[in-house]
């Protein structure tokens, strides 16, 4: 089995770069499995219906969100009737919308998608590695091996680096994929780890990186060195890069045969997998 995932869409530019690049990254990677981070798509802030729609028509099959889900009140109204996108898993009890979710690819596939949400600097939440554990509670990995999923994935929406690099670990040979998302700034160390999941600390973003973190510059410099209020934060609008990870899966397994990172477009060097540079 093969997946895309893709990290936090910042505003006007990263939807943009996923409408221009989406497209050929499914010619040639023919993903079975197409997932995207869309916490951030609303202007930087949340995301909308109408965009969520957008995605489902590029061919995404699942979206997940993060600390921003909220910020669009809008979401309030149809999260808990739209299956393809998750919220945080370790919410409090009681809250609308799902953390995890099981689907079926085009192509027969059984999936179970995980969303924790790290706690270090971020708002106090259930413990994000327990709430995991509960999630797979009775689900295993590999239907060729007795388990009842071609893959299981882990999209972990973290702040620190070694919240997330231990939840790899925590969940190494029990899970497909771990990757991170949050910080917007793709990390050099997709991998494959001993137990056979692929791991890698944060996927970066689909935005403009003529910005910090996706967001105008001057605005976001001017907020460490302005003693006045700060202004608004708003995207950058400047050409958007996309940035992904691609991994297949073993039939048998289901865990990391292949991981590699994929980024076209904008600021950032080309990177595809190896074999396909052209």
């Amino acid at each position: 089995m093969k997946i895309l995932i893709c990290g936090d869409v910042v505003g006007k530019a990263g939807r943009q770069a996923l409408v221009k690049y989406l497209p050929l990254i499914r010619e040639r990677l023919d993903p079975d499995f197409v997932i995207v981070n869309g916490e951030n798509a609303a202007h930087g802030f949340g995301i909308t219906r109408k965009i969520f729609n957008q995605f489902l028509e590029l061919g995404v099959d699942m979206v997940t969100t993060g600390n921003h889900v909220w910020d669009q009140k809008e979401i309030i109204n149809w999260i808990e009737d739209e299956d393809r996108i998750l919220r945080p898993l370790n919410l409090p009890e009681g809250t609308i919308g799902r953390g995890h979710a099981i689907f079926e690819s085009g192509k027969g596939h059984r999936v179970m998608m995980i969303h924790p949400m790290g706690r270090l600097f971020m708002k106090p939440i259930d413990d994000p590695f327990a709430s995991v554990d509960t999630a797979l509670r009775n689900h295993k990995l590999g239907r060729g091996v007795g388990g009842a999923f071609d893959a299981i994935i882990v999209d972990f929406h973290a702040e620190i680096t070694s919240e997330k690099v231990g939840m790899g670990h925590h969940l190494d040979g029990r899970v497909s994929l771990v990757v991170g998302t949050h910080t917007h700034i793709p990390t050099a160390d997709a991998h494959i780890l001993s137990g056979g999941t692929g791991f890698q600390t944060d996927l970066g973003m689909c935005g403009d990186y003529d910005s910090v973190i996706g967001m105008n510059k001057e605005t976001a410099v001017n907020r460490f060195t302005e003693k006045q209020p700060p202004g608004r934060l708003h995207p950058a609008e400047g050409e958007g890069t996309l940035c992904a990870v691609y991994a297949e899966f073993n039939d048998l397994t289901g865990l990391t045969e292949k991981i590699s990172p994929v980024r076209l477009g904008g600021k950032l060097p080309d990177t595809w997998p190896i074999g396909l540079t052209d």
